[in-house]
Order: structure tokens, then sequence, then C-alpha cells
């Protein structure tokens, strides 16, 4: 490892330390309350609602991969690589912000194509951030990563530690990870988000709170999707 690579490596180690750290009392909290009310919720509506985020999700991925450039970052080195991808989470946490503070304030109908609109945004940025890293999403196997990364970024605490294992696994495990666990994807997805985004269709605050959670929310999404595609290179560089 160069001297870059070295102060990477510890970085990646730092942001590893701090995702498996336990969440706070009120995260804890509001997870448990999603929990009980998941439970009163009936089985076709868990079925209906993985569906149609299963289906969303394959229909933004697919739009994704038509309209990323995957040759955008060849011949970069690392330190190349991580500056062209912080400048793509400037640029999608400004598109977040403007879509957030749009859908906020247009009261309820707005709110409700938030979901869909925020959930596009994220996966593009994935990809980008993958093409960045020289990591090809037209292989299956990469675009299962990316969809790793997601649940890393917006997950509880144990389902954060179970997929960190196979992030860092990926090499070994990837063969055996045939197809995403779709309703565990959608239910902790809902879960982590959901509060923020009740208080996004207050009338009032709305737009407000909408551009604040979607800036952290896709500033969150950076530096887990950063540090997961930095271990992989750490671990066994791609053809650069």
């Amino acid at each position: 490892m160069n001297e870059y690579e070295l102060t990477v490596y510890e970085e990646v180690e730092e942001w590893k330390r701090k995702i498996m750290r336990r969440s706070g009392m009120m995260n804890r909290l509001s997870k448990k309350a999603q929990g009980k009310i998941n439970e009163f919720i009936p089985e076709k509506v868990h079925e209906v609602m993985t569906e149609s985020i299963k289906a969303m999700v394959k229909a933004t991925l697919f739009g994704s991969q038509v309209t990323t450039n995957m040759d955008q970052a060849r011949g970069m080195t690392l330190a190349e690589r991580d500056d062209l991808a912080r400048k793509k989470i400037s640029t999608f946490q400004k598109t977040a912000i403007i879509e957030g503070a749009g859908t906020g304030a247009g009261g309820i109908l707005l709110g409700l194509a938030d979901f869909p609109l925020l959930l596009t945004i994220k996966m593009k940025y994935l990809f980008e951030t993958a093409a960045v890293y020289g990591f090809n999403t037209k292989d299956y196997e990469e675009r299962l990563f990316i969809l790793h990364v997601f649940q890393l970024a917006f997950s509880s605490d144990e389902i954060r530690k179970n997929t960190l294992y196979e992030i860092e696994n990926w090499e070994t495990r990837k063969q055996a990870l045939v197809e995403m666990d779709w309703r565990q994807f959608q239910q902790e997805y809902r879960d982590y988000i959901d509060l923020v985004k009740m208080l996004q269709l207050v009338p009032g605050i709305g737009a407000f709170v909408g551009a604040y959670a979607n800036n952290n929310l896709l500033k969150h999404l950076g530096e887990t999707s950063m540090n997961a595609f930095r271990l992989r290179i750490l671990q066994k560089a791609p053809e650069l």
C-alpha cells in the first residue's frame, strides 16, 4: 500500500467501528415501535408492499444502468476517484434537497411522490459511485452489491451488522447471495425513514423537513457507499 491507501485504510476501519456502534435510544425506541406497528399490518399488505418496492427498485436499477457512464473514471488513482466521489455526493445532495423541499411544500399528494423520487436519486447515485470506483454494474453481482450497500445505510443494528459482514466478505459470499431478501429490504428501509417522512407531510414545516432530511440521507448514503467500495478496492484492487 502507498501512503494514501494507508490513510484510506485507517478511514475505512474507523467507519466500520462507527457503523458497528449501537444506535441511540431514540432510534432503538423508534425501531421497536415500528416493529409493533408492522405486527398489526396484515400479511397480504406486507406482500403487496414488498412486491411494489421490489418492482420500483428493479425499474430504477434498469434506468440507472442505462444512463451511467461506466468508463468515467478509467485510469484514475484512488485519490482521484475519492475526489470525484465526493463531488458526486455533493451534486446528488443538492438534487435531493430540491426534491425534498418541493414535495414537502406540496402537501400530502406531492409528499407521497417523495418516496419513489428519492429512491430513484439514491439508486442513481449508487450506480455513479460504483462507476467511479471501477465496478461494472452490468454484472448482476455488482447490482446486488449496490442493494447491499443501500441496506447497510438504511437498516437497524442487527441487519446492519449482518450486511457489513456480507460486504466485507463479498468475493466469497456473492455466489451464495442469489437474490435480495426483499421483505427485509423494504421493511428496514421504511422503518428507517418513516418518522421523518411523516413530519415532511406536516403543513408549514414540510419543505424544511424534506430538504433537511434528504440532505442528511444522501450524506449518510455517500459516506456508506464510498467506504464500502474503498473497502473492496483495498482488499482486491479492480482494473484501473
